[in-house]
């Protein structure tokens, strides 16, 4: 309920972004990256923090070794550099496919103050909520990963559309210079890492990369795919609005049970075998309750919101539907792909919190996309 209606907000601002999105053509493409980076590396951060917690060996302290300062270090690290790189690939991505697209620079520039200023304060949040939840015995592997996951969406697309106005602002020039000032702190910071940075920081960072990397991938196809429908989107923004909504629910979701698979598994109470058994089960299950809800709601609201909005939509029925049908597709896809690399990532003696969540939510982000524009195709909305 918290996540779907959090992410309403980063729904609204999306259907604000129309004419921005014309204006830096191809920033649709570095959207979904962007969202789903913040909910992989901070989510995964989110993960580790309750393993922790299960493990008895979390503790409320920013101490240099301490668990919370390295997972610290390590989440923002990860931050600087993957918006880097993302910033370079959702430029590649697009001339690659013949998309029209704005520079490299700006999509460096956007990619980097956004995906920073959204990390420190989902940093923030994360504590927050780890704090709270060690002090009052709660399951956090059922609460940060749809918090952080709302808050990710909320916080992290104003930053972009923020860093956006400020290129449509600048003079080239001065975009040109940051830049520059962007790839030389990440050098350095890259550097610093790996001479003196911290046994578990080098082990997060050494660990989540490739995993992160590929993530990132998988989220510029869901954005390339997204791209090449803006023109229908445009033209009926409720579809807009249904976006963030729609995928991250749906990630929400799998962060619920890739979290909770994590924890299993270090707990020993799920074994790591071929087929899945009754407690892996008893999750796909749940998983399936809470879809019928949770994309019944998305449908609803985000049609509400459009109307509110005043901004074009389709009738409430055809919402709805759209939402149910390619939600139903999406959590089937994630059941399969949850209990699978929780298992493969166990059994290659690999952190699931390293994971599990970050390819569980790019796939996600990736079928999911897909699944919402083949529906919408099919219903002849787009």
């Amino acid at each position: 309920m918290i996540s779907s209606l959090g992410d309403l907000l980063a729904g609204a601002t999306l259907g604000y972004m129309t004419d921005t999105l014309e204006l830096l053509p191809g920033l649709m493409i570095l959207i979904p990256p962007a969202i789903g980076m913040r909910g992989n590396i901070f989510g995964a951060l989110g993960s580790r923090l309750g393993t922790a917690m299960h493990m008895g060996t979390f503790e409320v302290s920013f101490r240099p070794r301490s668990i919370l300062r390295q997972n610290m270090e390590s989440s923002l690290i990860l931050t600087l550099i993957m918006s880097l790189l993302m910033g370079i690939l959702a430029k590649v991505v697009a001339d690659l496919f013949g998309a029209t697209s704005t520079s490299m620079q700006d999509f460096v520039f956007i990619s980097v103050l956004g995906g920073v200023l959204a990390g420190l304060v989902l940093f923030v949040i994360n504590v927050i909520v780890a704090r709270t939840g060690f002090e009052r015995n709660w399951d956090v592997d059922n609460i940060s990963a749809p918090l952080i996951t709302a808050a990710g969406d909320i916080i992290t697309l104003p930053m972009l559309f923020l860093a956006a106005i400020i290129v449509l602002g600048s003079p080239a020039l001065l975009i040109d210079i940051f830049f520059a000032l962007f790839i030389a702190a990440t050098l350095a910071f890259t550097i610093l890492l790996i001479r003196k940075g911290q046994k578990e920081v080098k082990r997060v960072v050494r660990h989540s990369f490739p995993v992160l990397a590929l993530c990132m991938a998988l989220d510029l196809v869901a954005g390339l795919t997204i791209d090449h429908q803006l023109e229908s989107l445009v033209a009926l923004p409720a579809l807009l609005v249904l976006i963030p909504p729609f995928l991250e629910d749906a990630n929400a979701l799998g962060g619920i049970l890739t979290s909770r698979f994590s924890t299993l598994l270090h707990m020993g109470q799920m074994d790591p075998v071929g087929v899945p058994g009754t407690a892996a089960r008893e999750n796909f299950a749940i998983t399936y309750v809470f879809a019928l809800w949770v994309f019944t709601l998305v449908g609803v609201s985000s049609y509400a919101v459009a109307w509110l909005m005043g901004l074009d939509s389709p009738p409430l029925w055809d919402m709805v539907v759209l939402t149910l049908v390619a939600g139903l597709i999406t959590v089937t896809t994630l059941n399969i792909i949850a209990y699978y690399v929780a298992v493969v990532t166990y059994r290659m003696n690999l952190d699931p919190d390293d994971h599990s969540i970050p390819l569980t939510s790019s796939a996600v982000d990736m079928i999911g996309s897909f699944a919402l524009i083949g529906v919408i195709l099919l219903m002849g909305l787009g």
